[in-house]
């Protein structure tokens, strides 16, 4: 099996590119999923952010507070890194633990979305990365779309690598500037040569 790690930077298409991908059929993991699903209530993770950061970190009804802790940890490195230490080992067996499974069942290929790819060293751990991208102009205004203000996404890229180091990295990018088409095109052609 062939295990290929999407990346990208925020809002330059990783989701549609996964989405298209698994319309193609094939099966698809995405970290920031598996991120979401580890702070559920009743989550190790979940109990470990609040014994890190705080009490405070949850609400009443015991959910995490998502946007109290981004606030936090975009502000300040050292708390970021905690976080990450109590997540990424978790994220990671994880996802490869489905990709051992996918193997298992025999699939060709199998695709792991992983923004932050190259920042935490896990290229080495699949077959091919993707990294989908597009210009600024177009990931500001995406993101402004979500209702991100000019200076959260700027909090946000400072924490990832410059999408052109990404892209020189890539065994293969997709611009993901264009129609939908285009994009599929474009995966079209890299599922071909992988």
């Amino acid at each position: 099996m062939i295990l290929i790690g999407l990346t990208g930077g925020v809002g330059m298409g990783k989701s549609t590119a996964a989405t298209l991908l698994t319309r193609r059929g094939l099966p698809t993991l995405d970290s920031d999923v598996v991120a979401r699903e580890l702070v559920e209530p009743g989550q190790p993770a979940l109990a470990e952010i609040a014994a890190g950061f705080g009490a405070d970190m949850l609400d009443a009804s015991g959910r995490l507070r998502r946007e109290a802790l981004a606030t936090r940890v975009f502000a300040d490195e050292a708390q970021r890194r905690k976080l990450e230490a109590i997540l990424h080992p978790r994220i990671r067996r994880t996802w490869l633990a489905q990709a051992e499974a996918w193997r298992r069942a025999d699939r060709s290929h199998g695709v792991v979305v992983i923004p932050l790819l190259y920042e935490v060293d896990l290229a080495k751990d699949v077959d091919r990365v993707v990294c989908v991208a597009c210009s600024r102009c177009t990931q500001r205004a995406r993101l402004a779309a979500r209702g991100w203000s000019p200076e959260e996404v700027d909090r946000r890229n400072r924490v990832q690598w410059p999408i052109e180091k990404k892209m020189a990295l890539a065994d293969y990018v997709a611009w993901s500037e264009g129609s939908l088409d285009v994009l599929e095109a474009q995966l079209d052609r890299i599922l071909a040569a992988c």
